[in-house]
């Protein structure tokens, strides 16, 4: 069974689900009938995060010229360009076990492509979600949904996943940025 959660929520992912080493982190999401017209690109990525709560270099960032990290540790699947359908619009894989342990965090985004010259914002975007899926059995094991909290943002830190002793956590962090992937590579300490 899937347990929903909200902003903030923590939840031990590893621990309460014994020999999980591989997910799909599935996400989601609709534009509102305030879109403009045009159509909306939404992009998936996943930063890879030391201690310091950075990552290291290009290596360390997932995203859709870069779709795979240390060997597969962390995978996307590939760009939705347009959002189309039901379920998840993109999805990156991660594999615990092939986390190197220099890795303390791993933050999932969304950011829209073009933003700025399309006049897009995620005041725009609806039923934005993210869920964590047991690879090996296709079950969902959480789903935090964004609910309908921005207005000039971006970009979006949707989750986070993080290492705690042996075991691996989900934070649902729904924290918006304006300046679209630009701003969260900077944040995240890659130029």
């Amino acid at each position: 069974m899937s347990i929903d959660l909200s902003k903030g929520q923590r939840i031990d992912l590893t621990k309460t689900n014994p020999g999980l080493t591989k997910i799909i982190v599935g996400l989601g999401w609709d534009t509102n009938r305030y879109n403009g017209g045009g159509d909306f690109d939404l992009d998936a990525s996943a930063f890879l995060l030391h201690e310091d709560g950075k990552a290291k270099s290009a290596a360390d960032f997932v995203f859709y010229n870069n779709l795979k990290a240390y060997d597969g540790a962390v995978a996307h699947t590939g760009d939705n360009r347009t959002g189309e359908g039901d379920g998840d619009d993109e999805q990156i894989l991660i594999d615990f076990s092939k986390i190197p342990a220099a890795i303390s965090r791993i933050g999932i985004t969304v950011t829209i492509h073009d933003a700025q010259q399309r006049a897009q914002n995620f005041g725009q975007v609806s039923h934005a979600f993210v869920r964590v899926v047991n690879e090996a059995n296709k079950n969902e094991i959480l789903r935090y949904d964004l609910g309908e909290d921005f207005s000039i943002e971006t970009a979006v830190v949707f989750c986070e996943f993080y290492r705690h002793g042996g075991d691996w956590k989900f934070q649902a962090v729904g924290s918006g940025f304006a300046g679209g992937l630009a701003a969260l590579v900077t944040n995240y300490g890659l130029s």
